[in-house]
């Protein structure tokens, strides 16, 4: 096993939403249910206690307010993809929500972005371009890695690989509780993440396997009931909101240390630690190679 795989270059950097109106108000994802409260002070106390842990392990976080009407908007992975040119260009393409119930979180983030001198644009709005939701995109190997089906639509793909100039490979997401890409796939260093093919349509699955050189495979059952895909990794540590025995067991013989934080009453919304947080230091050049024009590979029909 080679064990000098080089580290991420990013996820020291994040963006979260403090949850002060967080709550269920409809069903957009099989986890939601207005019967099912977050009870606040919970939230709030286990929020904080994820961003400590990020400080404390040498990451940044930066705080966007939270809409009173934007229940979902503490799930900041979504607002925009975060990406820095190789100009040095801070830039956030901004998400197309699939769902209406969430499209006015984009407009408070942007309007904070821009006020902190970062680039804005969107690969679409209303009735114009395709959906793209920022929790379907990951910077690995020599692509950015975009899930597509349940949110982000296929020809996102198009406009993220012509807009940023990167090559794009698509996957399919076909299950139901996995409708976001950060669900079933965590980056940990060039050669390793952890993966969840049952996410994927089997020609998705099978190029994902291909792409990561040391996957982790995770069964349905342990992406589904513990959510620990949906990690995040600050140097070394992977902070995840749960993580299996013959997980953990592998992750540290790779040498990474695992921190668990309990986010629980952030998954009766359906998200989680990664969820939560929105990495915007991937640099195109260093993390993701430049593509002049831009590239799409989609697996096979």
């Amino acid at each position: 096993m080679d064990r000098t795989a080089t580290r991420l270059g990013w996820g020291r950097r994040y963006v979260m939403v403090e949850p002060t109106h967080f709550r269920v108000d409809y069903r957009i994802n099989p986890f939601m249910d207005p019967a099912d409260q977050p009870d606040p002070a919970r939230a709030i106390a286990q929020w904080r206690e994820l961003v400590a842990t990020i400080e404390r392990l040498g990451g940044t976080v930066e705080v966007v307010p939270q809409r009173p009407d934007a229940p979902d908007m503490v799930y900041a992975m979504n607002l925009g993809l975060g990406l820095v040119r190789p100009d040095g260009t801070e830039h956030v393409v901004m998400s197309h929500m699939r769902y209406p119930q969430r499209r006015m979180e984009t407009g408070s983030a942007q309007q904070w972005f821009a006020g902190r001198g970062f680039a804005t644009s969107y690969v679409g709005r209303d009735g114009v371009g395709a959906h793209l939701e920022a929790g379907d995109a990951f910077a690995f190997g020599d692509a950015l890695v975009v899930g597509y089906g349940p949110r982000t639509e296929e020809l996102a793909l198009k406009h993220l690989a012509a807009d940023l100039g990167v090559r794009v490979r698509g996957l399919r997401i076909t299950h139901p509780g996995m409708y976001h890409l950060d669900l079933a796939f965590c980056p940990l260093d060039e050669r390793r993440a952890l993966v969840c093919p049952a996410a994927l349509d089997d020609a998705s699955a099978a190029a994902l396997l291909a792409l990561v050189p040391e996957p982790l495979v995770l069964t349905e059952e342990e992406a589904l009931t513990t959510f620990c895909a949906n990690s995040i990794l600050v140097g070394s540590t992977v902070v995840m909101p749960a993580c299996p025995d013959r997980v953990r067991a592998q992750l540290e013989e790779w040498g990474f240390e695992v921190v668990v934080v309990d986010v629980s009453e952030f998954h009766k919304g359906g998200g989680s630690v990664r969820c939560l947080t929105n990495p915007v230091d991937v640099r195109i050049g260093r993390d993701l190679p430049s593509v002049p024009g831009g590239e799409v590979l989609l697996p096979p029909e």
